[in-house]
C-alpha cells in the first residue's frame, strides 16, 4: 500500500520551487493563487533568501502550494490516477495540503486557508516572548517529564527521538542548560510558540475562515496529527486542523498508524526530504521516496507503481 504525505514549516530552502515553476500549468496556478492571497509565491519560491521564506507567513503558503504542483506533476506521470494511493497525511501545514489532495478542499481554498492560518500564527507570536527548541535524543518519558516540570509544551513529537519543545523563551534556555539525560537541545528559528496555548487567537481566525467553505470527504482515509486517528470524514478532519492549530503534532503516532495500516511505500511531497527522513529511522520497514525536484518524477511514478493499491 502506498500514502502520499506532505512537510511542514521548515522543509524549505531557498530557490526550491524553481524547477517546478517551468511547467506550464503548475506556472499558472501559482499566479493565480498569488493573486488571491496577495503574495508572489514564485518571487519568494525562486528568488528569495532564506531569512525572507523562513517567516511562517511566507513558509506556510509556499509549502502548500509546492506540494500541490508536485503532486499535480506526478499524476501527470501516473494518468492522473489517484487509485494508487491509500492515505493521504501531512506534517503541521501539511495537513493542509494533505486535505486537498485528498479532494476533502480544493487548491484555492487550501491556499486560502493556509493564508489565513500562517498570518493568524504570525500575530499570535508576535510579541509572546516564546520559542521552540528540538530535543534530540533521550527517553521519550523523561523528555516530557522535563518539559512538564519547566511549563514548556512537547509541541511536535516527531518520533526517531526528536520532541519539539515550546513555551516561554527563559524555560527553553533553562532546558538547553540542563537537558534530560541521552539528549541535546537545539533551538529552533521561529518566533513563537506553535502548537500551543499561545497560537488560540490563531484558532479562533482559522475558525471563522472554515465556517462558509465547501468540504468533502476524502478519496482516501487521511491519518491525523492530533492522535494519528484514521480519519474519512472530511468535516471531522478540517475540524482537527483547526484545533491543531494550538495543540501538539503527534506525527510519531501518524508513522505508527502508517506502519499499522500496513503501508509498504511513502512517498513526500516537495519539498520532500524531511519527513522520509524520521520514518526511515522511526519505521525502517516502509520503503520511502522524497519528490524534490521534477526529475525525480519518473522514478517517483515508478515506485508509486510498486507500493500503490492495484
Amino acid at each position: 500500500m502506498l500514502a502520499l504525505i506532505a512537510p511542514g514549516q521548515g522543509a524549505q530552502t531557498p530557490g526550491f520551487l524553481t524547477p517546478w515553476v517551468e511547467h506550464e500549468l503548475s506556472h499558472s496556478l501559482l499566479q493565480k493563487w498569488s493573486h488571491a492571497i496577495d503574495l508572489d509565491l514564485i518571487r519568494l519560491g525562486t528568488l528569495s533568501d532564506a531569512d525572507e521564506i523562513r517567516e511562517t507567513s511566507h513558509a506556510q503558503p509556499l509549502l502548500v502550494a509546492a506540494g500541490l504542483i508536485s503532486t499535480l506533476q506526478l499524476f501527470e506521470k501516473l494518468d492522473f490516477s489517484t487509485d494508487l494511493i491509500s492515505f493521504f497525511a501531512g506534517h503541521s501545514v501539511g495537513e493542509l495540503t494533505a486535505a486537498s489532495l485528498a479532494q476533502v478542499i480544493d487548491g484555492d481554498t487550501a491556499l486560502n486557508l493556509v493564508n489565513v492560518r500562517a498570518r493568524a500564527m504570525s500575530l499570535a507570536a508576535t510579541g509572546s516572548n516564546t520559542g521552540m527548541s528540538a530535543v534530540l535524543g533521550g527517553d521519550r518519558d523523561d523528555v516530557v517529564a522535563a518539559l512538564t516540570s519547566l511549563g514548556l509544551t512537547p509541541a511536535n513529537e516527531n518520533g526517531a527521538g526528536q520532541i519539539v519543545a515550546a513555551g516561554d523563551v527563559d524555560s527553553l534556555h533553562r532546558l538547553a542548560e540542563n537537558p534530560p539525560a541521552g539528549s541535546r537541545v537545539r533551538a529552533l528559528a521561529v518566533s513563537g510558540a506553535f502548537h500551543t496555548s499561545v497560537m488560540a487567537p490563531a484558532v479562533e481566525k482559522l475558525a471563522a475562515a472554515v465556517a462558509g467553505i465547501a468540504v468533502a470527504d476524502p478519496t482516501k482515509p487521511l491519518i491525523s496529527n492530533k492522535d494519528g486517528a484514521v480519519i474519512t470524514n472530511g468535516s471531522e478532519f478540517i475540524s482537527r486542523i483547526v484545533g491543531q492549530v494550538a495543540g501538539p503534532v503527534r506525527w510519531d503516532l501518524c508513522m505508527s498508524t502508517l506502519a499499522a495500516q500496513g503501508v509498504t511505500g511513502v512517498i513526500e511531497v516537495a519539498p520532500g526530504g524531511t519527513l522520509t527522513g524520521l520514518l526511515k529511522r522511526a519505521e525502517p520497514g516502509i520503503e520511502t521516496f522524497a519528490l524534490k525536484t521534477p526529475s525525480d518524477l519518473e522514478l517517483c511514478a515508478e515506485f508509486a507503481q510498486k507500493h500503490g493499491a492495484k
